[in-house]
C-alpha cells in the first residue's frame, strides 16, 4: 500500500523548515557544511514533489514542478561538485516560500500542520 501524498507534501514542509533552521546557523554560501545540509534537505523536498499527484500540482501553475523535478536531478547527479552556492542561496530565498505556500495550500485542512507563511 502507498503512502497518501499527504505525506509527501508534509515531507516537503519538514525539508523547507529543516533549511530555515540550517540558514538561522549560518551563510550556506560560506559553509561546506551548512552548504551540504541544505543541498541534502533540497533534494529530499524536490524528490517529494514528484510524488505528489498531478491533479493537485495542476492547481498550482505558477511553481515550476517539472523544473523542480530536474533540480533533484542536477543535485544528485553532480558527481563534480560544480553547483555554485550562490545560485542554491538564491532558489532557497527565491523558490521557496511560494512553494511552501503552495503546499500549504495543498493541505488546506482542518488537520494541516502548516504554520503562518
Amino acid at each position: 500500500m502507498s503512502k497518501s501524498w499527504q505525506v509527501y507534501a508534509q515531507h516537503i514542509l519538514d525539508a523547507i523548515a529543516k533549511i530555515r533552521r540550517i540558514q538561522a546557523r549560518g551563510d550556506v554560501t560560506q559553509d561546506e557544511v551548512l552548504y551540504d545540509a541544505a543541498l541534502r534537505n533540497l533534494q529530499t523536498l524536490s524528490e517529494a514533489t514528484q510524488l505528489l499527484p498531478d491533479e493537485q500540482k495542476a492547481n498550482y501553475p505558477d511553481i515550476p514542478w517539472r523544473e523542480i523535478s530536474g533540480f533533484r536531478n542536477i543535485l544528485v547527479h553532480n558527481y563534480l561538485g560544480d553547483i555554485d552556492p550562490n545560485t542554491i542561496a538564491a532558489v532557497i530565498d527565491k523558490h521557496l516560500p511560494p512553494l511552501e505556500a503552495s503546499v500549504c495550500l495543498m493541505l488546506a485542512t482542518p488537520n494541516a500542520s502548516c504554520k503562518d507563511t
